[in-house]
């Protein structure tokens, strides 16, 4: 198969991400001596200053890694909780029936910066300077923007001129959208690393004492105190049409911190795939498998109708259980084990027939009734791009989808980092003027209707859609792979891995393939829609397949040919070999091996 680069092979490291300066950045840290959560750090923190229309520091970071050292292979959780003061009555009485998509009611509490400080603390071998100085430098010195970053300016640029002034400061210099390619700087963000590293610094000692000054700069210093003024003192226009001031405080960041989990597991074909609990999108791609396992895959050509028809179907019952299911466990009962089970999905698979399904049809779990009954209907108004609302991936059209980063690491002595940081992108709200970043929107994850699993309660963590993949094959650390996305990244990445494990395609081949996805789900983003029945495709996928799926009562869209995904991988073999590949699509993404 045509590939638009080769899958890139070594043995001394491997970085994969969705920006070329990212994983450059990532590949001079293994340079210098560090290890794959050094440059994983490194990476993530790139990331917040060169893809800032998709992720930045007010964000959140889900990372799964495994520890050769050790041979632990975990999750850390970096998705901020609620806030405190974010009640459903609150966002109730400001007229609310659901919690906007962008604005500073929508926000929680950040969480990646502490998840990626506690990473380098516990993994990492390098002193903070050293992982932070590329995004100092790429944030001071500047960085030429991507096509993609001007364009999302000039979606919100009314938005920013009229009622966020401090964001048209930074993102409009001169009033005018600055054009793709151009070089682009950030001071006052260099200075805001800057002061968090002098004050990591002064503490003195080791590393480690290092690290916990800088978080604690972060959580209980001049970053919480700047974070707690902007949000309870600025009344912001938002994705609802009105302005609204928001509830995040200096005491809840001061009270939160990423904390580690053990993965969900699921075998298939000789691989374990694991994944993070149901507080994130993550079961979603075990339950896919659980059901595809009983499907003769190998015989399905990878560009096929009986492929994509089989997978898509599979998609709609797993995307089903977690909007019925799925929430914060901390929080409520979700039966997990129930829908991972083998008798579940052999239950739930006799539903997948020659038909596209057109209904949501979530499985019915003793105990769980109420919830599989009562899903919201989704109901939209007014224009959620004019107004900086929901996630990039739904408020772009034809084949710009985009939205979130992701980056992949694997290092000389078997150390395996993926992580997917999302949120604090420049149209999720207002730009805090002291600090040169925004605030997160991810509590539109929220239903503000009481008593469901994803209902908004304080403390308790938005069911995200930020996804995460690490790979066993026959027991062994394989692979670390993953997109952003959306609702999607749990759909692209199954393809990829599908045509990867079942049809035998390289890494590169298989990120290359023709993508497809379906809206067969509320959303996860404001304004919460779904589009029953809907099949996007590529237009490389042959004229047959298009035709068969239509006969089969999909409702095909074909778009660009290379629209879809934005997956990126990377893999080690027992032999130590190590591979690497990263999406061409949009002319960003990046995979260097060596």
């Amino acid at each position: 198969m045509f590939t638009t680069r080769p899958e890139l092979r070594g043995t001394f490291g491997a970085c994969a991400s969705t920006h070329w300066l990212a994983s450059a950045s990532g590949m001079a840290v293994l340079e210098a001596g560090g290890n794959a959560f050094d440059a994983a750090v490194a990476i993530g923190f790139v990331l917040q200053v060169v893809e800032p229309h998709l992720n930045g520091p007010g964000g959140e970071v889900p990372i799964v890694f495994h520890d050769a050292r050790t041979g632990a292979s975990r999750i850390l959780c970096g998705q901020g909780t609620a806030p405190a003061g974010a009640t459903i009555a609150h966002y109730r009485a400001q007229g609310l029936d659901m919690v906007p998509g962008s604005g500073l009611l929508a926000t929680v509490i950040p969480g990646a910066v502490d998840a990626w400080m506690q990473l380098l603390r516990d993994h990492g071998t390098l002193p903070p300077r050293e992982v932070l100085k590329y995004a100092i430098h790429y944030a001071g010195a500047g960085f030429p923007l991507a096509p993609m970053i001007p364009s999302f300016i000039e979606r919100v640029q009314d938005l920013l001129r009229d009622e966020w002034p401090t964001s048209a400061a930074l993102w409009l210099p001169d009033g005018k959208i600055p054009a793709a390619g151009s070089l682009f700087r950030n001071p006052q963000l260099a200075i805001t690393f800057e002061r968090l590293l002098d004050e990591a610094e002064s503490a003195g000692g080791e590393r480690e004492r290092q690290i916990e000054a800088f978080r604690r700069a972060w959580s209980q210093g001049f970053v919480a105190e700047a974070v707690e003024h902007f949000a309870t003192h600025t009344e912001a226009m938002d994705s609802s049409g009105e302005r609204h001031t928001g509830v995040l405080t200096a005491q809840d960041m001061a009270g939160w911190q990423a904390h580690y989990e053990d993965p969900l597991a699921r075998d298939f074909r000789g691989h374990t795939v694991l994944k993070g609990d149901v507080w994130s999108q993550g079961p979603v791609f075990l339950q896919q498998l659980a059901l595809l396992d009983g499907f003769p895959l190998e015989e399905m050509p990878p560009d096929g109708p009986d492929f994509v028809h089989t997978v898509v179907e599979a998609a709609k019952l797993a995307f089903a259980d977690r909007e019925a299911y799925y929430g914060d466990p901390t929080f409520v009962e979700v039966p997990r084990d129930r829908l991972l089970s083998d008798s579940y999905a052999a239950e739930r698979r006799a539903l997948i027939g020659e038909r596209a399904s057109l209904e949501l049809r979530p499985g019915r779990i003793a105990g769980f009734e109420r919830q599989a009954e009562s899903l919201p209907q989704s109901t939209a108004s007014g224009d959620a791009a004019a107004l900086g609302g929901g996630e990039p991936t739904v408020q772009t059209d034809g084949g710009t989808n985009g939205d979130t980063c992701h980056l992949d690491v694997i290092d000389r002595w078997g150390n395996m980092v993926g992580a997917t940081p999302s949120g604090g992108w420049l149209q999720s709200s207002p730009t805090i003027p002291e600090l040169g970043f925004c605030l997160n929107s991810r509590a539109q994850m929220f239903w503000l209707e009481p008593g469901m699993p994803a209902s908004l309660e304080p403390g308790k963590r938005p069911r995200t859609t930020l996804s995460v993949n690490l790979v066993l094959r026959e027991g062994r650390p394989y692979m670390v792979f993953g997109t952003p996305g959306g609702d999607y990244q749990d759909q692209w990445s199954l393809a990829v891995f599908l045509r990867h494990v079942v049809h035998g395609l390289n890494l590169q081949a298989a990120i290359d393939h023709p993508a497809f996805q379906t809206d067969h789900m509320p959303s996860s983003f404001w304004p919460r829609t779904a589009d029953l029945g809907s099949l996007a495709v590529e237009s490389r996928f042959p004229e047959a397949t298009v035709a068969e799926l239509k006969r089969r009562g999909h409702r095909v869209e074909v778009r660009e040919p290379w629209s879809l995904g934005r997956v990126s991988a990377a893999a080690r073999e027992p032999d130590g070999l190590l591979k690497a590949a990263a999406n061409p699509r949009f002319m960003q993404g990046y995979a260097i091996a060596r």
